[in-house]
């Protein structure tokens, strides 16, 4: 929803490219949390039961932080820019979590190690938090519509990236660089610790190449092209947040409810597949948590996670935008979910690891969607000056269905379906389904005409 006197000009594909490539560090960042959390805290003492409870910690930093994260980018402009500030600072401070929190175990003399470790996830999760928000705000303020679709395809690619290496790291380190030491017992195994250590690095230098390759428009630039953006003095407060919420558009409440759906369902992959291979795949007990065979299966999820990611890169980048206009954005969405549920049922057949991949293949084909389409059909619903606000507050349908599966998933896991993590998965595979129905409701008010140019090159 644009209400500026001027068109906005395209941008080349390497000015597209830069938006994001910071993004690549995030999601590394990301990735090495997503596929090592519940390894890390079952290494210090966390049962099945309460794993979901620990990853609380990351929906609930995020549901506070990104809403007002938003609010102020909306509202600064200095010479770093306008969303730049905060994605560099959230880099830091993520950086620093990721060499922390594989290192529990070294403050265990102060209170419970996956206590502390349960600490470093959350303020890697919020840290992660205040440089992701600004990301998605930033494409939307310096993309045309015809070329959002692209640029939120591109930072998908860039996501997948990322995460494809960071998911995989912990194998390649073991398996392929010899970084092989038995870990003992209640210690998080060397190869996990050094990815977290490159994972830092690498977040912090594919910031640091967005904050110096992109300049972001001036709010004259911005006005011209937007119209007048908030004040930093007008509506400033903090409370604004709350008047704002409550003028939600509707078809971002329709597009709420898919991505509730939607992130239910990956809640539950992420905190439970772990212990749902080495279970179902690996036939190990439940009580097993640090046998050599139970690293083998954590790394191995590493190895499927980077798939659903490599998946989700190349699905982004060369069929998504495709498809999108030879259908709609909405219809390529819902067939993207479609996928996605068959790969969650498909892993309750698979008695063989290997063929897990191809379970990956369609949980990857709706992760790439998830992160670019309700972003970019989003962004014409709402008003321009209010983009970060309104993308923070968009956030709040990705935590709270977070919140309710971690505080109901573990105790239904255990006295449902007797501690058999492989259901979460059947769970989130429905979650999907209903998500992907949902997204018929919704409206693409601003989707491009299908002969208008997609990108300059």
């Amino acid at each position: 929803m644009s209400t500026g006197t001027k068109k906005m000009p395209k941008l080349s594909f390497l000015d597209i490219w830069l938006l994001s490539f910071g993004f690549l560090g995030i999601q590394f960042g990301f990735a090495l949390q997503n596929a090592n959390a519940s390894r890390i805290l079952q290494t210090f003492g966390a049962d099945v039961e309460h794993l979901s409870w620990f990853w609380l910690a990351a929906p609930l930093t995020g549901l506070i932080v990104q809403p007002i994260v938003g609010h102020y980018s909306d509202r600064t402009w200095n010479k770093v820019g306008r969303r730049k500030p905060y994605f560099l600072v959230g880099a830091i401070l993520a950086s620093i979590a990721l060499i922390l929190m594989p290192n529990a175990g070294q403050f265990a003399q102060f209170m419970p190690a996956m206590f502390v470790g349960a600490g470093f996830l959350m303020i890697m999760d919020a840290s992660i938090n205040i440089a992701m928000e600004p990301f998605r705000a930033l494409v939307a303020d310096m993309l045309p519509s015809d070329q959002r679709t692209l640029g939120f395809s591109v930072q998908t690619t860039l996501i997948g990236i990322g995460a494809v290496i960071g998911s995989a790291l912990p194998y390649i380190l073991k398996n392929y660089l010899g970084i092989d030491e038995p870990a003992a017992e209640n210690e998080v195994p060397l190869n996990v610790i050094y990815s977290f250590f490159i994972g830092a690095a690498v977040l912090i230098i594919s910031i640091l190449i967005t904050v110096s390759g992109v300049k972001e428009y001036s709010p004259e630039e911005y006005e011209a092209y937007h119209g007048k953006a908030p004040d930093e003095e007008e509506e400033a407060g903090f409370f604004q947040i709350f008047k704002d919420f409550a003028n939600i558009p509707n078809n971002m409440w329709r597009l709420g409810l898919v991505q509730f759906f939607s992130w239910f369902a990956l809640f539950s992959m992420w905190v439970f597949t772990t212990p749902a291979i080495a279970q179902h795949i690996y036939g190990l007990p439940i009580s097993d948590t640090s046998s050599a065979a139970y690293n083998d299966a954590g790394d191995w999820v590493g190895i499927i996670f980077g798939v659903y990611n490599l998946v989700s890169a190349i699905y982004a980048f060369f069929i998504l935008p495709f498809l999108a206009k030879i259908t709609s954005r909405k219809m390529a969405h819902s067939i993207s979910l479609i996928c996605g549920a068959i790969g969650f049922f498909s892993v309750y057949f698979i008695t063989n690891e290997d063929y897990l991949i191809l379970s990956m293949i369609g949980i990857g084909i709706a992760w790439a969607s998830i992160l670019a389409m309700p972003y970019a059909i989003l962004a014409g619903s709402i008003p321009s000056g209010k983009m970060g606000v309104y993308m923070g507050i968009f956030n709040f349908f990705i935590v709270i269905p977070q919140i309710i599966n971690g505080i109901f998933g573990g105790p239904l896991i255990k006295n449902v379906f007797g501690e058999q993590a492989i259901y979460a998965l059947i769970i989130a595979g429905c979650s999907f389904t209903l998500a992907a129905i949902l997204v018929v409701f919704v409206k693409d008010e601003d989707e491009p005409e299908a002969d208008e140019t997609v990108v300059d090159i």
